[in-house]
């Protein structure tokens, strides 16, 4: 993505937290500004138009932020002829087990999209995922054992129609020291954000491909660092027709 347009996007996706405290307008500024999966899931058009998504451990809905401000911008008339258009009239729901993160993307972005975004407060393993075609899990599912994560997995499958999409990011557990690192890291932020410091539950790649592909998924892996030494891997999964 040009530099000019993820700037220009990073402001508009992170106004509406602005008026809601520092700390959460300089924490999306961070996530949105710096974490590469969210130039990449528009640059790779992995939501199609009218996608009705459900981003499971939401935190301060920042995916919806980034991709309603993108929509805007473009209605604006403000996106440049030469980059690929963000998808139109996507719809967001997610469950975040911090309540209040969730309430704060409510506040900040429900007076702008209104219709657009219900974020609620709860566990990702009890979550409503009826009547949808996207389900995200962004760096989170690790925080349940491989059991949970099984049947978690069993029920997105169940929720999801043919040619639905599962995206997520996992960290790749045979990733040698980006991986430890990865892990250092994903520690001191889960306790910034008020989490007790938890035994993860990673896997190889390999292992989540094939776990993925015996419910019947199609996957493609894409590693997802940036400039950062991390071990970190997108899995966009399909359900074959």
């Amino acid at each position: 993505m040009k530099s000019s347009l993820k700037r220009h996007l990073l402001d508009r996706a992170t106004a509406p937290y602005r008026g809601l405290g520092v700390f959460h307008y300089r924490w999306g500024r961070g996530k949105l500004g710096n974490d590469p999966i969210f130039c990449a899931l528009l640059e790779r058009q992995i939501f199609p138009d009218g996608a009705r998504i459900t981003d499971l451990g939401c935190g301060r809905g920042l995916l919806a932020a980034w991709f309603l401000a993108a929509e805007r911008l473009a209605d604006e008339g403000q996106w440049p002829d030469d980059v690929t258009p963000p998808p139109r009239g996507l719809r967001f729901r997610g469950c975040e087990l911090m309540g209040r993160e969730a309430e704060v993307g409510n506040r900040a972005l429900q007076p702008l999209y209104p219709g657009r975004v219900e974020l609620s407060g709860g566990d990702m393993r009890a979550a409503d995922l009826s009547g949808l075609n996207a389900i995200a899990i962004l760096d989170v599912l690790h925080y349940i054992d491989y059991a949970e994560q099984d049947r978690l997995l069993d029920k997105i499958r169940s929720a999801l129609p043919a040619g639905g999409l599962f995206l997520t990011r996992v960290g790749d557990a045979e990733g040698g020291l980006r991986f430890r690192i990865s892990q250092l890291v994903d520690r001191g932020i889960s306790f910034v954000q008020g989490h007790r410091l938890p035994r993860m539950w990673c896997r190889p790649v390999k292992a989540w491909v094939a776990a993925l592909e015996a419910r019947g998924f199609k996957v493609e892996c894409l590693p997802m660092n940036g400039h950062n030494p991390f071990a970190n891997v997108m899995l966009i999964a399909r359900v074959l027709p």
